[in-house]
């Protein structure tokens, strides 16, 4: 249970550097950016395996840089989702996404 709660504040505080980041990222308050994290990883538990999967063609046509755009979507749809978290455009989105993933990474290897 701790180790969900640790990767959630891990994406809460990488959505809020995307946010410093990024012109077109907008979080309105701390509890903002901690639902919007919310949103974005159920966004990506529920929704992320059905587009990986109805697009695997182009995905390994592309050699995996489609999941770049997968990845960008799911943050735009989660940005469209709630209120407090907005995105403003795919740009914005896929700097966000790319961000996110590189915020995480380097958290989850620090804590690991």
């Amino acid at each position: 249970m701790s180790g969900i709660l640790i990767s959630w504040l891990v994406i809460t505080i990488a959505v809020l550097v995307a946010a410093h980041l990024v012109p077109g990222i907008r979080v309105a308050s701390l509890g903002s950016a901690l639902i919007g994290a919310a949103v974005l990883g159920i966004v990506n538990a529920v929704v992320r395996p059905i587009l990986v999967l109805l697009t695997l063609p182009l995905t390994i046509v592309t050699l995996g840089l489609f999941l770049f755009v997968i990845n960008a979507l799911m943050f735009l749809l989660a940005g469209s989702i709630f209120g407090g978290f907005q995105v403003d455009s795919f740009w914005p989105a896929l700097l966000g996404s790319l961000i996110v993933t590189v915020v995480s990474y380097v958290a989850g290897s620090l804590l690991a």
